[in-house]
């Protein structure tokens, strides 16, 4: 079983990384064309093309043009990325093994590395896997990766029991999975928050349930997909009726709204 995550936007590069091992992204020669691209990307380009603010835009240019394809160093990427997601999943928490077990049991999809295990070493960057960034491959990301990213997700798989990948990514990035090219069936996760006798989908929450997934996984070391029906962090419940096969829908009332404070950017 592997299990699919988005990565998050906003960084935090401000801490050194806990004691844990580093390891190098597995498409390291489809980055080094990517960063060649991007650095001839002007900040108001990045800003066009991901509606940045001009600070943001500035900031983003700086980080292409310091981005070494060559470089072993970074921080490890569960430890760098720090959204909603990663809130859920509380990797800093996690011991050597629980460590050493999402290793072998997580990717993160990402538009720059296209799939990063935890421990992979990452640069500062923003890339997202909407962008429509014009390369020798085509006109998007999309085209960039191609089947790329679904035979890593094959390639990792095929050493588990059971192959099914999970995905609690989100639309953007699942996208980015050739499903031509996949030869894993994949269960989908489906997250809802009920209120005034409805269930619907809130964006924060959703996030942040799909860490909290990967993170019931990894502490429970659940290697087939069906376990994954028993998922009851902070309130959550599988729920029969809207589930079947191919998604697994949880439920729960839903909580207040809180405002998490977040470093990074």
């Amino acid at each position: 079983m592997l299990i699919v995550l988005s990565p998050a936007k906003a960084l935090d590069f401000t801490s050194g990384p806990p004691s844990a091992p580093l390891t190098l992204p597995e498409l390291g020669e489809e980055t080094a064309e990517l960063a060649k691209a991007t650095k001839k990307l002007t900040a108001s380009d990045l800003k066009r093309l991901m509606s940045l603010s001009d600070n943001l835009a500035k900031l983003n240019r700086e980080r292409f043009q310091a981005f070494d394809a060559a470089s072993e160093e970074g921080l490890q990427a569960a430890f760098a990325f720090n959204g909603d997601v990663y809130t859920g999943l509380k990797a800093r928490e996690l011991d050597k093994k629980g460590l050493a077990w999402a290793q072998d049991h997580v990717r993160i999809l990402s538009g720059l590395y296209g799939v990063l295990r935890p421990l992979d070493a990452i640069q500062p960057y923003r890339l997202e896997m909407g962008t429509r960034l014009k390369t020798k491959r085509g006109a998007s990301l999309y085209d960039f990766w191609g089947p790329r990213i679904a035979e890593a997700l094959n390639q990792a798989a095929a050493r588990h029991k059971d192959k099914t990948l999970v995905n609690c990514a989100s639309g953007e990035y699942f996208g980015a999975v050739d499903r031509t090219a996949l030869k894993l069936p994949v269960l989908t996760c489906k997250f809802l928050e009920e209120k005034d006798g409805e269930a619907r989908m809130i964006s924060f929450f959703a996030k942040k349930a799909r860490g909290l997934m990967a993170r019931y996984a990894i502490d429970h070391r659940i290697d087939k997909a069906a376990d994954l029906k028993g998922f009851d962090s902070e309130g959550y419940r599988f729920v029969p009726q809207l589930s079947s096969d191919e998604e697994f829908t949880f439920s729960r009332p839903q909580p207040p709204p809180v405002v998490a404070k977040r470093k990074g950017a």
